[in-house]
């Protein structure tokens, strides 16, 4: 994972990875979210906006649901989705709203609700664009369509029949278990609206789901007979697997409180099963027939969970789902074996759930009823273990097989790690002994699989130069003070009064000082003036000394807009613009870090003008002559206006300035190989890539390291960052390879180019360099597949990252994720700081593969033997179908363009502050930015944190997310508390935080 990205390194800003280090890291893995009687909990559908109400087929191999996917329209249309190859259907006509569908047992057929028959059905669509617009338009939770009515089709979508056509809302519609009655909900006895008294007149504009009642029919749509008579909604209907009775949601006159019911299909025998005085609804029986699931808001009005309750109601319900976010509309697979429901865990977003599936564990739900109290008693405090059982993939070491095979296998993956991340390696920090034998394994893999070289002269070598490095020469570095008279000459200590900027130019130059305060030029914005440090002044031939940072005094606001262009590198350049020759910057005295001398970085260009950081002490040494103390000069600029006399200071000293550093250019390798194309046609002209970066960071002496106390200076291996994804490109290349020797008339196929690269830990300097010098035209990369940290699969859980970067991603992984199904993480963000950084700013759409973060993370303890190989592989499998779909389908990704969400911060400081919130990257959109836990004795602990609170505002600022937090949290002052504004169990609680300087 990189350590500084490309253009953060002058600001010394680094990745979001690094990043979350400035913030707090985990000591240990973060607790794991609970789902009582779940495992293997996955996402099923990503495409589209949102979906929900997902219902199995009678054999278990297919759903149907509504999703808002269809193009044009942003109301709810019908599709099947096939469980085994993951293919979606369109069912619906595409036009007007639809909702709750079902299908048929022992047929082809399906039945849903939907309002196509409107003449007014496409005005509908536009107007609700339009409300949309407007996002504090209020939102009615649904919409009683007088215009819905019930069809069926067959499961393509055809011989469309129509079931009712009696005015008014008919829907929510379910087969019986033969397939031969259906019931449903329906408000016809409302209309004519005109033969309403006045009470009730009111009632139906206040609340027209009052009218509501439960009505059978047979399959055909004849024999239509209501079933219940109460007042209140009666609604959400389905069957038991015996078909003997239906359990349905009756709501009380209010509107407000709901319950669970069941009632024998002649309308007797009906039993309350709930009286949670809640809203409890969108009941399922189990098929076993001894209890039923539903969702309840007994935990808070937005909090909406799943609960259990025994098929006679005489046990107090138990609680299935604690986990954050919206978990409703629960459905059990045809052998109880599963269990699908609609969820925005994945966002926290409202009105953005997908549909999830997970394994049931049908006798511990069986348990925890028969243990659970009567109904109405207190609901006792559950005694589960919270850490859900999983049977995804998780293995260690396998036993050592000599060997490789063309298959995916954990044994293959193993023998890549041990070698890449062996101590004979010596960590693979770039241009080093370690990576020349990592790249020569690498090539010899890419030979043995067939791979055509893709690298320089007919080689696998891709040979791109990197800076290796800054040194200091003491020897050719002066820096002089002469009097104003000339008269006497001083000369500082280098590394103790003064040291060369990492950007500065090897030259000499002497002149006149000129103090430029800040030294910035912020540019006017609508309602915020300009500042200009260099109005009024004439530094033509000077050297000017400028303060570092921003005015102390600014608010936040302002702080944020103005470090921007506060990196001492920007400075200096405009400083460059103004004429000047040479440029000083002071840390001041009311400036954390008072006197400190910039660190030199690991690499820097040279930025066209003689530079150096210099002491206070000297800083005032400069001043001498003008009456001003270099306090007071500061002071007097903190509130962010230059003060009228300011031009009028003239410094009488003249100083000349020697810089040289030695700036080391070092040579290492990607190493690249090629399946071409197969057949003729526009496809067979593209290429998809895949890659992942080989190096990692040595003994750790060129910064980015972890080591703990008595680890200084150990071989950092990398096994997970990222000798993990190394051997899952491997892996893919042999399988590839030995697929196309074998494949007959397989039509025409991109071709895949494997690709690894070095350079990545100190800014992403080898896929850089292969994205400026490409053997082909980038515009024939028809996508980026990218490997970084694959090797630490926990519960399944995988983040697919930058998936923003192309609307056709979510499709994609919704099919692929069914046949190798993953606890898929999706992040939008397409800006990332690996080797995807250089090719999505060229209109390649991109997807990164990531485990998470752990503590091992750059570290001498992330070694071979810590690495989940069952998860490598079966990663690397769900890899190869999405890979196979990408190379084969004739359909190539479009390009995403996505504004960041914050300015690029190559030109902000390098301030280091420091709270100690441990980010949560597995977290997706939540809506802020959620943390796994806190360091101990941090600002953030002091202040209240807990693991799973989500941060919704700091310091004032919104947080949409890691890097918004970021951006507060870089121009606050040290030891001055501030607000923070966190999400907990659906309550916002304000805290105060006092936020530190890193040391």
């Amino acid at each position: 994972m990189m350590q500084y990205q490309r253009g953060f390194v002058a600001a010394g800003f680094s990745s979001l990875v690094v990043l979350a280090a400035l913030i707090g890291w985990p000591d240990q893995a973060r607790a794991a979210q609970g789902d009582r009687f779940l495992s293997r909990v996955r996402q099923l559908t990503f495409e589209g906006r949102r979906a929900g109400e997902g219902y199995f087929s009678p054999d278990g191999t297919k759903l149907i649901f509504q999703t808002e996917r269809y193009p044009d329209n942003p109301f709810f249309q019908i599709y099947t989705f096939d469980l085994v190859t993951g293919h979606s259907r369109l069912i619906s006509p595409g036009v007007g709203r639809t909702t709750c569908a079902y299908f048929r047992p022992g047929t082809n057929e399906v039945l849903f609700a939907s309002t196509h028959l409107d003449p007014q059905a496409g005005d509908e669509q536009r107007r609700e664009y339009e409300k949309r617009k407007n996002s504090s338009a209020r939102r009615a939770p649904w919409d009683y369509d007088e215009d819905f009515d019930i069809f069926s089709c067959d499961q393509r979508g055809r011989h469309m029949r129509r079931l009712t056509d009696i005015f008014g809302y008919d829907a929510e519609g379910a087969y019986s278990p033969d397939g031969k009655l259906v019931v449903f909900c329906s408000l016809r006895d409302a209309y004519p609206l005109d033969r309403l008294g006045d009470k009730e007149r009111r009632l139906w504009e206040e609340q027209p789901s009052y009218f509501a009642e439960l009505y059978i029919m047979n399959a055909d749509g004849s024999n239509q007979r209501r079933l219940t008579n109460w007042p209140g909604y009666d609604g959400g209907p389905f069957f038991t697997a015996d078909g003997e009775r239906i359990i349905w949601r009756h709501f009380e006159e209010s509107g407000l409180i709901a319950d669970i019911y069941t009632v024998k299909i002649d309308g007797t025998d009906g039993r309350r099963l709930t009286d949670f005085k809640s809203m409890s609804w969108s009941p399922f029986m189990h098929p076993s027939g001894r209890y039923a699931i539903f969702t309840s808001n007994k935990l808070g009005f937005q909090n909406f969970e799943t609960f259990i309750v025994d098929a006679m109601g005489e046990k107090q319900p138990v609680r299935v789902t604690y986990t954050d976010g919206f978990d409703g509309l629960p459905v059990f697979s045809p052998d109880g074996k599963q269990l699908c429901w609609t969820t925005n865990r994945a966002t926290m977003e409202s009105r953005k759930g997908q549909l999830f599936i997970g394994d049931w564990d049908h006798q511990a739900a069986l348990a925890a009823l028969n243990a659970t109290p009567p109904r109405g008693t207190p609901e006792p405090e559950p005694s589960f273990d919270e850490t859900p059982k999983t049977s995804w993939p998780n293995s260690g070491p396998p036993k050592v097989k000599p060997g490789l095979e063309p298959a995916i296998t954990s044994d293959d993956m193993y023998e890549h790690v041990v070698y890449l991340a062996s101590d004979e390696l010596e960590g693979r920090m770039t241009g080093t002994a370690g990576t020349r034998q990592a790249a020569k394994y690498i090539a010899a893999r890419f030979r043995e699989a067939g791979l055509e070289p893709l690298g320089d002269n007919g080689t696998y070598f891709q040979e791109f130069p990197f800076p290796a490095g800054i040194e200091l020469i003491p020897d050719k570095n002066r820096l002089a003070v002469i009097s104003s008279a000339g008269s006497a000459t001083e000369l500082l200590k280098v590394d103790k009064d003064y040291r060369p900027m990492s950007f500065t130019t090897n030259a000499m130059v002497s002149g006149d000082v000129a103090c430029v305060g800040y030294g910035l030029l912020i540019p006017e914005e609508p309602g915020k003036p300009k500042y200009d440090s260099y109005e009024g002044l004439n530094v033509e031939n000077k050297i000017v000394l400028a303060f570092d940072d921003v005015p102390a005094n600014l608010d936040t606001d302002e702080r944020i807009r103005w470090m921007h262009y506060s990196s001492p590198r920007y400075k200096a350049k405009q400083a460059l613009k103004h004429g000047a020759i040479g440029f000083l910057q002071v840390t001041g005295p009311n400036t954390p870090g008072a006197g400190s001398l910039f660190p030199l970085a690991r690499s820097d260009s040279d930025a066209g003008i003689v530079a150096a950081s210099i002491s206070t002490a000297v800083a005032q040494r400069l001043l001498d002559g003008t009456g001003m103390k270099l306090d007071e000069l500061q002071s007097m600029l903190d509130d962010g206006k230059i003060p009228d006399h300011f031009s009028g200071l003239r410094l009488t000293t003249r100083i000349e300035l020697t810089t040289h550093l030695a700036r080391k250019e070092g040579k290492c390798r990607n190493v690249v190989g090629l399946l071409p194309p197969i057949g003729e046609g526009r496809i067979a002209d593209e290429y998809v890539l895949i890659g992942a970066h080989y190096d990692h960071i040595g003994r750790g002496e060129g910064g980015g390291s972890r080591a703990s106390a008595g680890e200084e200076g150990q071989i950092h291996n990398g096994a997970d960052d990222n000798a993990s994804g190394v051997s899952t490109v491997l892996e893919l290349a042999a399988f590839s390879a030995e697929t196309r020797k074998k494949a007959e008339g397989i039509g025409q196929q991109r071709g895949l180019i494997f690709a690894c690269w070095s350079g990545e830990e100190i800014g992403v300097i080898g896929s850089t360099y292969f994205a400026r010098h490409a053997p082909c035209p980038l515009g024939q990369i028809a996508a980026y597949v990218n490997f970084d940290m694959v090797g630490r699969l926990r519960n399944g859980r995988l983040i697919l990252q930058g998936v923003g970067s192309s609307p056709g991603w979510p499709k994609l992984i919704e099919k692929v994720n069914i046949r190798q199904p993953l606890a898929l993480v999706i992040q939008k963000d397409p800006y990332l700081p690996t080797d995807t950084h250089e090719f999505y700013p060229a209109g390649i759409p991109v997807v990164s593969f990531f485990t998470d973060v752990h503590d091992e993370f750059n570290r001498p303890a992330d070694d071979a033997d810590t690495l989940n190989y069952a998860g490598m592989e079966h990663v690397a499998r769900f890899s190869r179908h999405l890979v196979t779909e990408l190379a084969g389908n004739p359909d190539r990704l479009s390009h995403t363009s996505v504004k960041r969400a914050t300015p690029d911060r190559g030109a902000m400081g390098g301030r280091r502050i420091f709270t100690g919130t441990i980010p949560d990257f597995a977290a997706g959109d939540v809506g802020g930015m959620k943390i796994s836990g806190v360091q101990g004795e941090s600002p953030a602990q002091k202040a209240g944190l807990i693991g799973g609170d989500v941060i919704v505002e700091f310091a004032g600022h919104k947080i949409g997310g890691l890097e918004d937090y970021a951006v507060v949290l870089r121009v606050l002052k040290p030891d001055q508390p501030v607000e923070i504004v966190v999400r907990r169990d659906d309550k916002e609680l304000h805290m105060t935080i006092t936020p530190t300087l890193r040391k």
